[in-house]
């Protein structure tokens, strides 16, 4: 567990955003992600929420340098599977289920799970996880719910996605107890659309510049 940990915070700690992608168009994936890494975001998480989705993660892990190939929206010990065969180097849940605890121990791959609650965040802590995904963040409470937590909760670390956009992640990643944040907003649809790789790299830029 520390050693996957460890490997967890050292993707987290590349950037202050990591971008949350919906991939439609297969073709799309390999430009986007190479947008991104141009601009500094190298831990991509692509969800699984499309029939893409498991290939835009193959083609990105064989096909793009320097990326970090996460997926997320991992569901069930399945998903979690198929995620890891087609190279995704982490792994992110919205929630977390003792099954999908299960898949985690049963892989290399790193697990970011799931909590939005105070007593989520200790039953993960109690399976020895210190590092989590906060969703959704915004609808569950934002900063000043985080912001609660860090002192009952010392130690345990977050990424907060849902709902965040250029002009609150600050909110976020000037708290103690968040290492990165989620967004979208670097991978709009309209920009992916229209093959605009110069805007999304821009986008990307920005985001990195937030803790800069």
């Amino acid at each position: 567990m520390i050693e996957k940990t460890e490997r967890l915070l050292s993707v987290l700690k590349l950037q202050p955003v990591v971008p949350v992608l919906i991939i439609e168009d297969l073709a799309t994936a390999v430009p986007l992600a190479r947008a991104l890494v141009a601009g500094g975001l190298k831990a991509i998480e692509i969800t699984l929420r499309t029939p893409v989705a498991l290939a835009a993660i193959e083609a990105v892990a064989k096909e793009v340098e320097g990326a970090v190939t996460g997926a997320g929206t991992i569901l069930n010990p399945e998903h979690y599977a198929a995620a890891v065969e087609a190279g995704a180097q982490f792994i992110v849940s919205p929630g977390t289920t003792p099954d999908l605890l299960d898949a985690a121990d049963d892989h290399e791959a790193s697990f970011l799970p799931g909590a939005s609650t105070a007593s989520e965040a200790m039953i993960l802590r109690a399976e020895g996880y210190e590092v989590m995904k906060f969703f959704p963040a915004e609808q569950a409470g934002g900063a000043a719910f985080l912001k609660a937590l860090s002192s009952p909760l010392a130690g345990t670390l977050f990424c907060p996605t849902g709902g965040i956009s250029l002009k609150n992640a600050m909110d976020y990643l000037s708290l103690s107890n968040v290492i990165c944040v989620g967004g979208s907003w670097v991978a709009p649809r309209e920009l992916v659309a229209a093959g605009d790789w110069a805007g999304i790299t821009k986008l990307a830029s920005e985001a990195c510049a937030l803790t800069a």
